[in-house]
């Protein structure tokens, strides 16, 4: 159980184990500790570890060629991507196809920065609204709003300067997922932290929101 795990003994007072955004569990313990007792936290943290897994993985953008045939989401959906030779470049959604207009379809940059502009559209349309009407329970003040990509959030907020940011990849994960992630970072606008406070607010508003973030972090859409 060990084996692929990286341990490091050093002048330490408490065990730390860790779980990296690339999966890799690595644990520091003070110089005492048995090999014995480390195993047994980790059979302990079992669940947690691969829980941290699951979340990080769904970060993970698999490699695209933005060749016909290929899978992209959209809104929790799979839609086929077709790759159309033309002098006017755009990307529709018609039909069950993600369509890509270019003008040279072996350009996979240009391709690739299409599919981008499309996507973040979408999402400055979609998170908006859905930040409108969840804005309606919290009644707070949003001095500003950032769309990105983000390597290992779906979102934050600097519940000082009014600042929320959301990631780009959220527009690939179905709506209800989207809603939880706006109304998590907006209730932080009320409690900073994650007290007991913060989730109970949650649980008032959003009864189902452990549903909804297990399904987002579950299933690797992108």
């Amino acid at each position: 159980m060990l084996e692929n795990i990286q341990i490091t003994k050093k002048d330490v007072k408490n065990i730390t184990l860790k779980v990296k955004p690339n999966g890799e569990v690595s644990i520091s313990a003070p110089k005492i500790t048995s090999d014995k007792h480390i195993e047994f936290i980790v059979k302990k943290r079992a669940k947690w570890i691969k829980k941290k897994r699951e979340f990080f993985a769904s970060f993970q953008v698999n490699e695209k060629e933005y060749v016909s045939g290929e899978d992209f989401q959209y809104l929790g959906r799979s839609y086929r991507l077709k790759v159309i030779e033309s002098k006017k470049e755009s990307v529709k959604l018609q039909r069950g196809y993600l369509e890509i207009y270019v003008k040279n379809k072996n350009d996979k940059t240009k391709k690739q920065n299409l599919v981008y502009e499309w996507y973040y559209e979408k999402a400055l349309l979609h998170f908006f609204n859905i930040l409108q009407e969840f804005n309606k329970i919290v009644k707070q003040e949003i001095k500003d709003i950032k769309i990105r990509q983000m390597k290992t959030r779906w979102g934050s907020c600097n519940p000082h300067k009014s600042y929320i940011n959301l990631n780009i990849e959220l527009i690939k994960k179905p709506k209800k997922c989207i809603e939880y992630v706006v109304f998590h970072e907006l209730a932080h606008l009320i409690y900073p932290n994650h007290s007991k406070g913060f989730y109970n607010y949650l649980s008032l508003y959003m009864s189902d929101w452990e549903k909804r973030k297990e399904v987002l972090e579950k299933a690797p859409w992108f």
